[in-house]
């Protein structure tokens, strides 16, 4: 095994001279919210003179944060060191780096600036450059994952189409975003309220009556408006996101290399994998992506944080482009899913109808008639929830790749290489006892660490992995299988 890689010795640089005027701007923005604020209610213009005093005081917090910091390369680590009063020195070893998030807001885009992230080992371990030239950014992505070391040009594994854009209200999270804004907005609102007292409790009366008092037609016309503007917000923040989302495979120190990730719109982001430390993908859709035959794809990396995002490989795309860009990545997987024993639809019908069934049965004696109702319907509908959930179980394994998959309103499907599984775990309930299923965990150095085959039967379970693992299995076993003819 070679050793540690080693990088020429490099001498102790700053951030860009421009990142102080970024940090001010920031702030600038910032004050001036406070300063209109502390006009309409302070008298004199005392809370004026505060702002200005603030403004002056983070101006050189700025520059004194710049001038004291600096970072360096040197042989197989990088480090960032802070030294003002007290002295800092975070050391990140190049082995250990995972990824490198480059992003750029909208200033640093306006001054040709990027924050550049370091993502290392042992729980995501974090060093971050704000804010550094491209030029920079780009050796310094070159340097911690070997890129650029050969010329063979990168090759762009997937872009975004803009026909994608139209998927965005068929997920959850992006139709549901702008309301976590404006509910976001609304709480910060409410604390200035609360701090300044923009507001009066007779205000707030006087506009609840008035509320109050408009035509029930005009409710039902903004519960409509709110409705049709929902999948344009969704668009919208899907656009602002994933513009122009490109995925490529840039050539590195070894054969693998590396693959970068670049999206968004005002704010631009762009991810470095190291292909070697991919040990997987995830592929994630709901009814809606299903029944239009889309999906969202995921890198499971060692060692990676904030894998959601940091290991997208794309956001929501039709399904061949995610399984063209899964074989890709980790190879073509090529068995069919095994389907999982009766007795995993009975367990899920049983879990889907029997608590409902019993709030409706319990409130037949004691409680009202509606709730007794509601419940019943409850039931029935948990039906095709239950089938649709056992029809989404599913597992396989191909020689070099194994599979396994589950959850129905949400549906995972994992695609993880033979070499990332670091173990098993078998777990039965008592009920999973009686039925002969069990759920088989599949440790993984990668993701988040385990990913669950639900509802196997004990046969299957143990063939699914010693087909990965002959040798950590065959010893536990009191009749162990004969092994496999010359």
């Amino acid at each position: 095994m070679s050793g540690p890689r080693r990088l020429p010795a490099d001498a102790p640089r700053r951030l860009s001279p421009l990142t102080w005027i970024v940090g001010a701007l920031r702030e600038t923005l910032a004050l001036l919210a406070v300063a209109v604020t502390a006009l309409l209610v302070s008298e004199g213009g005392v809370g004026l003179y505060f702002a200005a005093a603030a403004l002056g005081f983070g101006l050189i917090h700025q520059i004194v944060r710049w001038w004291t910091f600096t970072y360096t390369v040197a042989d197989d680590r990088i480090e960032l060191r802070h030294q003002l009063i007290a002295r800092s020195v975070k050391t990140i070893p190049i082995e250990r780096v995972r990824g490198v998030d480059i992003t750029a807001g909208f200033l640093h885009r306006v001054l040709g600036l990027v924050v550049v992230r370091i993502d290392a080992a042992a729980g995501g371990d974090e060093g971050v450059l704000n804010a550094v030239s491209r030029r920079e950014a780009a050796r310094l992505r070159e340097l911690l994952l070997g890129q650029g070391a050969k010329p063979s040009p990168e090759q762009i594994i997937a872009r975004a189409d803009p026909s994608w854009y139209r998927y965005a209200p068929l997920s959850g999270a992006y139709l549901l975003t702008p309301f976590a804004l404006l509910g976001s907005l609304l709480g910060t609102l409410y604390n200035l309220n609360n701090e300044f007292g923009l507001v009066s409790r007779g205000t707030l009366s006087h506009l609840g009556d008035r509320v109050v008092g408009l035509p029930p037609i005009l409710g039902v016309v903004t519960l409509l408006l709110l409705a049709l503007a929902m999948p344009v917000a969704s668009v919208l923040v899907f656009t602002w996101f994933n513009w122009d989302f490109t995925l490529r495979a840039v050539p590195g120190e070894d054969e693998k290399g590396s693959l970068v990730a670049e999206r968004g719109l005002v704010t631009r982001r762009s991810v470095t994998l190291e292909r070697r430390r991919i040990r997987g993908v995830e592929l994630r859709d709901n009814p809606l992506e299903r029944r239009k035959k889309v999906a969202r794809l995921t890198a499971l990396v060692t060692g990676l944080g904030d894998a959601e995002h940091r290991g997208r490989l794309l956001p929501t795309a039709p399904k061949d482009v995610v399984l063209n860009v899964t074989e890709e990545v980790v190879g073509r997987f090529k068995e069919p899913l095994t389907r999982h024993p009766r007795a995993a639809l009975n367990r899920r019908l049983i879990r889907a109808i029997l608590p409902p069934l019993a709030v409706s049965v319990l409130s037949i004696v004691t409680g009202p008639l509606w709730l007794a109702v509601a419940a019943a319907v409850a039931a029935v509908a948990a039906v095709p929830l239950a089938l649709d959930r056992y029809a989404q179980l599913g597992h396989a394994s191909d020689g070099g790749l194994l599979s396994v998959r589950s959850g129905s309103l949400v549906r995972n499907q994992q695609v993880i290489e033979h070499r990332a599984v670091v173990g098993w775990r078998f777990r039965q309930s008592l009920f999973q006892r009686r039925s002969g299923l069990t759920t088989l965990t599949v440790a993984v150095g990668a993701g988040e660490g385990g990913y669950d085959a639900l509802d196997l039967s004990e046969e299957d379970a143990l063939r699914l992995s010693s087909s990965v693992n002959p040798a950590w299995i065959t010893p536990f076993l009191l009749d162990p299988p004969p092994p496999p003819a010359e």
